[in-house]
């Protein structure tokens, strides 16, 4: 089964990308590797208008691989993952995401660097690295930029999930649908009449500029975020106990230390 689905369509103007593992479309090594080839193929499109997220079943995605952030593997799993999120923001290509189900973790790392979000109203996004241990390098950069410090705070530090309404009220999703189905028919509608029409080179040029400060605060601060994940909280007994703890199907017991 092939994890990543690429749909070029509109004349290959817009790209659907389809995290495909369900049930939980975990954002693995192999799904990483599957996505940075797909994005190394738009970035050669010169026609490509936006890039469209989504996942297959009824989730967005649970996140990274838990299992691959061992202290053995996990400057390979950050580097990969981090890597991912830069090429997709120097890309400079418009990217809609569209949240269905569970986003969570690395799944809503890679939906909030979307320009639009949207989501139905089963969706569940949350940022819940620190139930672990550990923190959210990406989401530590992003979110502060995108909805403001009071609203990233409770996301970060409380590791707790909010619904798709909550997420509009934050400033986090454009707008909230009923279902899957009509979520997925109004898109159509809004691509068509506001992007379809635009040049590409255009769209790619103000995408460029609206996000020059947030791109180069990503490059700048996701750096240092990641240098902090694995020289200091890596090496910390809570980090490793949350992290084994969740494998293990137990609660975490902490050192504090």
């Amino acid at each position: 089964m092939e994890k990543i689905i690429c749909e070029k369509l509109y004349d290959n103007q817009v790209w659907k990308i389809v995290l495909n593992d369900p049930k939980g479309n975990v954002l693995d090594s192999i799904m990483l590797k599957d996505l940075r080839e797909i994005l190394d193929e738009v970035s050669k499109e010169k026609q490509c208008k936006l890039l469209v997220f989504q996942g297959a079943g009824k989730h967005f995605s649970f996140g990274v691989s838990v299992e691959e952030h061992t202290v053995e593997l996990a400057p390979k799993m950050l580097a990969d993952f981090h890597g991912l999120i830069l090429t997709l923001s120097d890309l400079s290509i418009p990217v809609c995401s569209l949240i269905s189900g569970q986003c969570l973790g690395g799944g809503l790392e890679v939906a909030a660097l979307a320009h639009f979000i949207f989501a139905d109203e089963s969706a569940r996004m949350g940022q819940p690295e620190i139930n672990l241990s550990v923190f959210a390098p990406p989401a530590s950069v992003m979110l502060p930029l995108k909805i403001g410090h009071a609203y990233a705070d409770d996301l970060l530090l409380t590791g707790r999930s909010i619904n798709a309404h909550e997420a509009r009220r934050m400033g986090l999703v454009s707008e909230v649908y009923a279902d899957k189905e009509t979520m997925e028919e109004k898109v159509n509608e809004w691509i068509e009449r506001h992007i379809i029409p635009k040049s590409a080179m255009a769209l790619k040029m103000a995408t460029r500029i609206a996000r020059k400060r947030f791109n180069d605060r990503l490059k700048e601060d996701l750096k240092a975020f990641e240098s902090v994940y694995l020289n200091e909280l890596m090496k910390t007994s809570d980090a490793q106990e949350g992290l084994n703890s969740f494998m293990e199907g137990r609660k975490p017991v902490w050192k504090d230390e």
